[in-house]
């Protein structure tokens, strides 16, 4: 059983869902705050969980079949166990149909991502 946790979010009438934090750059983060943020983040920080998140994410469609991303350099268990990872965390969701499982990113995991890495504009 794992620790991490997914990224939490709260509904928003009409918006679909809103990220739990702040954009970094509005203010510092409560201890609570980093506390969930940091499994999203920890997540991407492996090169492979991020290749295989941005596979899902380009690909064709919004969604991809473990058969279509899996050649990222590792056996197949690792990709396995890096998409679970990845799962975890809450950036992905799967469905498997029949022996075959597909991968998406939720629309409210880039509304979140985004919104915490959003920065000001520039002053001109």
């Amino acid at each position: 059983m794992s620790n991490t946790k997914a990224l939490p979010q709260a509904e928003t009438a009409g918006q679909g869902m809103a990220p739990c934090c702040p954009p970094l750059t509005e203010r510092p983060f409560t201890a609570q705050e980093a506390e969930i943020a940091a499994p999203m983040f920890k997540a991407l920080g492996d090169p492979v969980r991020l290749r295989l998140f941005s596979a899902v994410a380009s690909h064709e469609g919004g969604e991809a079949c473990v058969c279509d991303i899996a050649d990222v350099g590792v056996s197949q268990p690792t990709v396995s166990h890096h998409l679970k990872k990845l799962k975890e965390a809450g950036l992905l969701t799967s469905e498997r149909r029949g022996t075959w499982v597909y991968y998406r990113v939720e629309p409210s995991v880039f509304a979140a991502m985004g919104k915490l890495l959003t920065a000001p504009p520039h002053a001109a």
